[in-house]
């Protein structure tokens, strides 16, 4: 009888950032080997490790500080930069008189009543909304951290009960072996035996393995070698919270306001700012003649077509109506993964009870088919049989635990709730 073990793999899309071990009930946990001898790492200096490198922390200060830009820019007096201009022309081509005259303006573009207002509110909409997608963002990072978590804690289980099944078909190996020596059992015993030993190492070398590899893409995303080796009693804790404080649905949210408030600032901008044109002139009519300097005061509108707002109206219109529709849409998502995480919850939840159930009455048949079989009472094909279906019933506990907790952190990831 081969013996099989399924090993879960542990590749991961996308951000794959931190990990601690998952609590057993009656307060036992499955701890994850030690790789560094420095201090403990914890859950939350792990995530905010985690987050120090992640793309999406450099993203959210870059729109920070442009939020911040076009506040600034919406407090200045003037609608848009200020010119100069300066003019000189004289006669030196022509008859050579010494005519000349010169002039320097400065236009100053003005606000468009309610303009300035509509445009203060905009930055003040999109500063709020760089603030809120720090959370957002935060949260995307911490559901890659969770994920990850119980991947590995899954594996560390696996790779334990591997060297555990190694152990235990060494020494069946080891005793058949004996028998064979003995005479009280057949060459092809010995060979069975030693094939089930074989199989046992070859799984307990690919979980080593997946493992590792795990473990390097912690180190590789994360910066640290130590992985938690305790579960956090926070994370033991889901709590339900109100959708609307749900980071990522206040973050749609948000831009559906910025896109309300650019449709405003459109309506209060049909035409380019009008410009306050103030000139200083100087005249001089020849040589030997006095010169005449004069202010002038001009104001220059620009006229609103329709080639001009309609594309500018059809711009904002759309983008209201893409963020009110992504809200929705998020809204709906996030209701549904609420309902279908705490369904999983609870199915897993039996699931595991079942299977501890089995495994229990597995490991005791096994072990009495073990001391049948020293008795000389059962096959040694019997034995094996036995011993597979008690390990594999054994790394479904180990399974069903990890998914326990990962349903539990999707849980709280559906929440909106950060480690």
């Amino acid at each position: 009888m081969n013996f099989l073990i399924v090993l879960r793999s542990c590749t991961i899309a996308g951000l794959m950032l931190a990990c601690v071990s998952h609590a057993q009930p009656q307060n036992s946990a499955i701890s994850f080997n030690e790789t560094s001898t420095t201090a403990k790492t914890t859950l939350v200096s792990a995530f905010e490790a985690a987050w120090k490198r992640a793309v999406a922390a450099s993203e959210v200060a870059g729109l920070n500080r442009q939020a911040q830009a076009e506040k600034f820019r919406a407090e200045a007096l003037w609608a848009a930069p200020p010119f100069v201009e300066v003019s000189h022309r004289n006669d030196r081509l022509q008859s050579n008189k010494g005519a000349r005259e010169t002039e320097i303006s400065v236009a100053v573009p003005l606000w468009l009543p309610g303009q300035k207002a509509a445009k203060q509110d905009v930055a003040s909409a999109a500063l709020e909304l760089s603030k809120l997608s720090h959370d957002e963002a935060r949260l995307r990072v911490a559901e890659s951290t969770r994920e990850l978590l119980w991947q590995i804690a899954e594996l560390e289980a696996s790779m334990k009960l591997t060297e555990q099944q190694v152990a235990l078909f060494q020494a069946i190996a080891d005793d058949v072996d004996k028998r064979v020596s003995a005479g009280d059992l057949a060459r092809t015993d010995a060979l069975a035996a030693k094939g089930e030993l074989l199989n046992a190492q070859t799984t307990h070398t690919q979980a080593i393995q997946q493992l590792g590899a795990a473990k390097r893409q912690w180190t590789a995303l994360t910066g640290l070698v130590q992985v938690p080796s305790t579960l956090p009693a926070d994370m033991e804790q889901v709590v339900a919270r109100n959708l609307e404080e749900h980071p990522e649905l206040r973050f749609v949210a948000q831009q559906v306001a910025v896109a309300q408030k650019r449709v405003t600032l459109v309506d209060k901008s049909k035409r380019d700012a009008p410009e306050l044109i103030t000139s200083m002139r100087q005249d001089v009519g020849g040589r030997g003649m006095g010169s005449a300097n004069s202010l002038g005061v001009a104001l220059r509108i620009p006229l609103g077509t329709a080639d001009r707002n309609a594309p500018l109206e059809a711009a904002a219109l759309s983008e209201l109506e893409i963020a009110q529709s992504r809200e929705q849409v998020r809204r709906t998502a996030l209701v549904a993964a609420v309902d279908n995480a705490t369904s999983h919850l609870r199915s897993i939840h039996t699931q595991l009870e079942a299977e501890k159930a089995r495994s229990s009455m597995l490991k005791e048949r096994s072990q009495l088919m073990r001391s049948s079989f020293n008795a000389g009472e059962t096959a040694l094909l019997e034995l094996l049989r036995a011993t597979n279906a008690s390990a594999q019933s054994e790394f479904s506990v180990a399974r069903q635990e990890a998914a326990m907790g990962l349903a539990r952190a999707r849980l709280q990831q559906a929440y909106g709730q950060l480690p």
